[in-house]
């Protein structure tokens, strides 16, 4: 519903991640299986998950006597241990651990450095393929006498910044994540209480927003962003107020809004 509701397309779909096996976590996710089915979806969908994940999904399709068009690929979750997930010629995803009541794990994306920008320049309609795309590598053209042909710095501008986002759902306090998010461009981290009711937080496995902007300090990250607040705030402003005074780049997860992460 969410995915139609923001006009997102459906065949961007290529992998999911499940930190946990909460029922706010995944209880969703059958019906989205079922969706992609419904509209023929043909493609192979990577899910990863804790341990058990594929059992859940297993038993619903059976008992609905349905067999999905497309090919499921499930991977376990290691959540005592930070794993290669996704390696691609764009984007690096790995597992965070985290310390939740259950095994519970956060992911961090990271884009891989991209290729130098040509400069618009009417020079270009004479490189051939292979010299464009040694330029977007990085390396100047060399002509046969090993002299420069075509320079990096005179046609492309220097590649956009390669960006990181870390997602930490659910956890308690826990300065052994900051290694695995050091520096990143946005991190989203849950914020259920406010400080007041940090014991609380601490026996239930959960942070408050003060911990949370504790943490986005200690790893130096850029932005933070605060969610999984307790349904006994009404008003969310008192969490974002007590995140501020820790870490002034802070904001509310707000539901469809979009944030952005600069090049």
């Amino acid at each position: 519903m969410q995915i139609s509701r923001y006009r997102i397309k459906l065949s961007r779909l290529k992998h999911i991640f499940i930190s946990h096996l909460h029922g706010d976590h995944y209880l969703g996710l059958v019906g989205l299986l079922s969706t992609l089915h419904l509209r023929n979806r043909v493609e192979d969908l990577y899910i990863f998950g804790p341990a058990g994940l594929s059992d859940i999904i297993t038993v619903h399709l059976r008992y609905a006597e349905m067999v999905l068009g497309y090919q499921i690929h499930f991977k376990s979750l290691d959540s005592g241990n930070s794993e290669v997930l996704v390696d691609n010629d764009s984007i690096y995803i790995s597992s965070i651990p985290l310390d939740h009541r259950i095994p519970c794990t956060g992911f961090l994306f990271r884009e891989k450095i991209k290729y130098h920008r040509l400069k618009k320049s009417n020079k270009l309609k004479n490189l051939t393929l292979e010299e464009i795309h040694t330029l977007k590598s990085g390396r100047n053209v060399m002509g046969p006498d090993e002299t420069i042909k075509y320079s990096v710095n005179e046609y492309t501008e220097p590649p956009r910044k390669a960006r990181a986002y870390a997602y930490c759902s659910d956890t308690r306090y826990n300065e052994d994540i900051i290694p695995y998010i050091k520096s990143v461009d946005l991190l989203y981290h849950e914020s259920t209480f406010l400080g007041d009711l940090e014991q609380r937080a601490y026996e239930t496995y959960h942070s408050t927003a003060r911990q949370a902007a504790s943490i986005a300090l200690k790893a130096k990250v850029e932005k933070l962003i605060l969610g999984h607040f307790s349904i006994r705030y009404k008003e969310l402003y008192p969490l974002l107020s007590e995140a501020i005074d820790v870490f002034p780049n802070s904001h509310l997860a707000v539901e469809g809004q979009q944030i952005s992460i600069d090049h």
